[in-house]
């Protein structure tokens, strides 16, 4: 079975010569490293590099990990988290912290943000259960995860003392140089690396997401197969009819060419709702630069057709979606019959829900493009890991493809800076003296 199905018959866009031309250009940049960025690259062949050693060294690490705590905090923040919980979340129960009986310790995430309160419940709600920390970081010194590991590393040394802590804080960070390093060494703390050369939205198929999803209980290995096998479908020399990053990249340029600016990415299954926040990651910070880019959004479906469906169907004609569609759900649940009928769906009767789903999807997509909203379908074969590294992979392969036909360094990120410049300076962190007479002057 195809692990990825591209449907662009509802985008309104012909592919023509050209087109094909650029989207095959870009991709034999990404494989000969001559394009902006290419220090960045390590993402590229990433699936097919990761050796079975390194697996099995995760793999152990998570298995020491898990039986050693009920709950592990993940400390990240950008892409040092987004990747591994969207996967997480994607291939855990609905309704996990509702059982009784957990299979695998809880993977909870920090140091995405710096809310007080956020810290402080989850503090209050980790004093009933044994605690483990992963630390992702190349520099270990970025604001809003330091913070957060600070106050997590104080709260396993209080309960476990310094040694065992030792046992239950596993960092992710630079090789050789940054403060996290030099913590982790002087700690002790088992450590992976985050190769030089993938930056961190690309870095879910690195330790850096496979770690926190191996604690999880999800299967690196197939995660892995399925990005892999994308890989080798999407490689140096693939026509462009077999690509399909290529074609998701041309066609998505095409639209932005032809007004429109915004991207929705959407699925039907709410468990995919966290790849539409990584999705966010992945394409606003690669494209969004030099006063260009797609503006990447996001809806949950059919939730969203209740709020936002009204401006896709009707607003501004400046938008396309692209819409994650699974082919077959895990579970079966039918339409029963009632005596009474008072709510009229007797006429499902029998019906699987995944039927009425796949209509609502069906029926949405005509009325969209009908609206003025081109559409294209991605879709996977189940919501599992092989499809869902396959996804990835698909995104990733495609974004800087995209990125290098919309002319800009799809791998670099200036912007990010301007805020911690600020930040630093209302802060009055040391170094920023000038900066901060400057910005309070501004005040």
């Amino acid at each position: 079975m195809e692990l990825i199905k591209l449907d662009i018959s509802k985008s309104g866009i012909e592919i023509g010569p050209e087109l094909k031309r650029e989207a095959a250009e870009a991709n034999e940049l990404l494989h000969s490293g001559k394009g902006a960025g290419n220090d960045f690259l390590g993402w590229v062949n990433l699936p097919s590099s990761i050796g079975a050693g390194e697996l099995e060294a995760i793999k152990a690490q998570a298995a020491k990990l898990r039986a050693k705590a009920e709950v592990v905090v993940c400390i990240g923040i950008g892409g040092s988290y987004l990747g591994a919980k969207a996967v997480l979340d994607a291939m855990s129960d609905s309704f996990e912290l509702l059982r009784r009986k957990h299979d695998n310790p809880i993977v909870i995430f920090a140091g995405q943000n710096i809310s007080e309160d956020y810290l402080a419940e989850m503090l209050g709600a980790l004093a009933d259960y044994s605690l483990a920390a992963i630390v992702i970081s190349k520099s270990g010194t970025t604001t809003e995860p330091a913070i957060a590991f600070r106050i997590v590393k104080e709260e396993i040394e209080r309960r476990y003392g310094k040694e065992d802590a030792r046992e239950r804080i596993v960092a992710i960070t630079d090789k050789a140089r940054g403060a996290l390093k030099t913590l982790a060494t002087n700690e002790g703390y088992p450590t992976f690396v985050i190769p030089d050369n993938v930056g961190g939205r690309y870095s879910v198929l690195t330790p850096v997401g496979l770690l926190p999803l191996a604690v999880g209980g999800v299967d690196i290995d197939a995660l892995v197969g399925g990005a892999r096998e994308m890989e080798l479908a999407s490689g140096a020399g693939t026509a462009f009819e077999d690509n399909l990053p290529a074609q998701y990249a041309a066609v998505r340029n095409a639209l932005y060419r032809n007004g429109k600016k915004i991207e929705i990415l959407g699925s039907y299954e709410p468990k995919l709702q966290n790849i539409n926040e990584w999705w966010k990651q992945l394409y606003g910070e690669s494209e969004g630069k030099d006063g260009k880019g797609i503006y990447p959004a996001s809806v949950t479906l059919t939730a969203d057709l209740h709020s936002m469906g009204q401006y896709i169907q009707e607003g501004e004609r400046s938008m396309f979606e692209t819409i994650i569609s699974v082919l077959t759900p895990d579970h079966e649940v039918r339409v029963n019959s009632d005596a009474d009928n008072l709510d009229g769906l007797n006429y499902l009767a029998g019906k699987r829900l995944n039927e009425v789903n796949k209509m609502a999807e069906l029926g949405v997509c005509l009325a969209h493009t009908d609206g003025g909203v081109p559409n294209i379908r991605v879709e996977i074969p189940r919501i599992d890991e092989r499809s869902l590294g396959a996804l990835i992979y698909f995104f990733e392969k495609a974004c800087g493809i995209s990125g290098y036909m919309l002319g800009v360094n799809p791998f670099n990120q200036p912007g990010v800076e301007a805020y911690k410049r600020n930040m630093f300076a209302l802060l009055e962190k040391p170094g920023y003296e000038e900066e901060s007479k400057a910005i309070k002057a501004r005040l």
